[in-house]
């Protein structure tokens, strides 16, 4: 039983984006990113893809809602800037083989709580953008293990 945690892909630079920063979007790269995270996800058959609202995260997942047919839910636990014990419930709370997109300071944060209270980590950390954390769940709803998948790299066929 796993659940996927997808850092969004990549998006234009913060520094140089002139609106709000929940509407930047991903970037020519972010988008073939999102297009290979969707090709290797499609495969572990998602049930439920949830977003945090912003857009960057969103389109993260578009391609993937393409190929499996599911529509993307907004979920503001998972937002930039919020904090990790709502993240837990939410992960405690959504059915196996769920997708979340999030962000670079939530996903860490999380990781490191749910190895404070005993999931081993079976791999090297990995926070690039597109990166994905498999997180192992028992029968029993306890977070067992997880590891990390890093971005997609062209031709790549990982599973």
């Amino acid at each position: 039983m796993a659940i996927y945690v997808v850092r969004h892909a990549k998006a234009g630079e913060r520094r140089v984006w002139t609106g709000d920063d929940i509407d930047r979007p991903l970037s020519k790269a972010g988008w073939e990113q999102s297009r290979m995270l969707a090709t290797r996800l499609a495969k572990h058959e998602p049930s439920v893809l949830l977003s945090s609202p912003y857009v960057r995260c969103v389109q993260t997942l578009e391609p993937l809602a393409d190929l499996v047919g599911l529509e993307i839910a907004v979920e503001h636990r998972i937002c930039e800037y919020e904090p990790f014990e709502p993240v837990l419930e939410l992960l405690a709370e959504v059915p196996d083989h769920a997708v979340l997109c999030s962000h670079g300071d939530i996903i860490p944060s999380t990781i490191a709580a749910l190895e404070r209270r005993g999931m081993e980590i079976t791999s090297a950390a990995e926070w690039r953008k597109a990166s994905v954390w498999v997180i192992r769940r028992s029968k029993l709803g306890n977070f067992s293990k997880a590891k990390a998948w890093p971005p997609p790299k062209r031709g790549s066929k990982r599973d």
